[in-house]
C-alpha cells in the first residue's frame, strides 16, 4: 500500500504542483484586469467570465490535490517550510487579485448594460469581428475586437461613441468589410443620434 501511494504522489510532484497553481492564478488574475476576449462556438465570455473560470478550475484542482496528500498521510503541499509559505502568500495574493478584477470588471458591464455582439461575415483565415456596446445616461459607446482562430482577442481595435445612448450595431446600423488583410467597420448614425467620435484602426488578426 505504500508502493502505491508513494507511486500516485509521484504522478504530480509538489513543485510542479505549485508551478501550475501559481501560473493558473497568474492567468487568471491578468484575465480579469485586462481586455480580453474569448469567443467560444460564437458565444463571447468576457474576461472576467475567463477570470473566474480559470480561478475556480486552479482552487478545484488545489483542493483535490491537497485532500489526496491529507488523506495519504503526507505533507499538503510536500515544500520546504520557506517556499510552502511563499507558495501560501503568493496564491493568497493573487487569489485577491483575480477576484477583485473579476468582480470590478463585471460590476461595469452590468452598470452600463453591456452587450457583446459576433458579427458576420468572418474575415481571412477566420478573423471575426466582436463588438462590445454599452450606455450610460445619453452616451453609447462602442469596441471592436479582432479575434483570431484560437479564439481571443488581446485588445481593442477601435471604438466610438453616439450620442443619446443609441446602439448602432445592436439595431443593425453598420457596415463590414473585409479586404485580403484587414476589416473595416463603419459605425451609422442617425439624424438624432449622430456618432460623435470614432477612433478605428482596421479589424486584424494579427495571431
Amino acid at each position: 500500500m505504500t508502493a502505491v501511494r508513494a507511486r500516485r504522489n509521484r504522478v504530480l510532484s509538489p513543485a510542479t504542483f505549485t508551478t501550475v497553481v501559481i501560473g493558473g492564478l497568474v492567468l487568471a488574475a491578468a484575465a480579469g484586469w485586462s481586455s480580453l476576449l474569448l469567443v467560444v462556438q460564437g458565444r463571447v465570455i468576457p474576461g472576467w467570465g475567463v477570470s473566474a473560470a480559470l480561478l475556480v478550475a486552479v482552487l478545484v484542482f488545489r483542493w483535490a490535490f491537497t485532500r489526496r496528500r491529507r488523506r495519504d498521510g503526507t505533507s499538503p503541499l510536500g515544500l520546504p517550510r520557506k517556499q510552502a509559505e511563499w507558495a501560501r502568500r503568493t496564491s493568497a495574493l493573487l487569489i485577491v487579485t483575480a477576484v477583485l478584477g473579476t468582480v470590478l470588471e463585471a460590476t461595469a458591464d452590468l452598470l452600463v448594460s453591456a452587450e457583446y455582439h459576433v458579427l458576420h461575415p468572418e474575415g481571412p483565415e477566420g478573423c471575426t469581428a466582436v463588438v462590445r456596446e454599452t450606455s450610460f445616461l445619453v452616451i453609447g459607446d462602442g469596441e471592436v475586437f479582432a479575434v483570431g482562430r484560437a479564439g481571443l482577442a488581446f485588445g481593442t481595435a477601435g471604438s466610438w461613441t453616439v450620442d443619446d445612448g443609441y446602439r448602432p450595431v445592436e439595431e443593425g446600423a453598420y457596415e463590414l468589410d473585409w479586404g485580403e488583410e484587414a476589416g473595416a467597420l463603419r459605425i451609422i448614425g442617425t439624424i438624432t443620434d449622430p456618432v460623435v467620435r470614432s477612433d478605428m484602426d482596421g479589424i486584424d488578426c494579427w495571431w
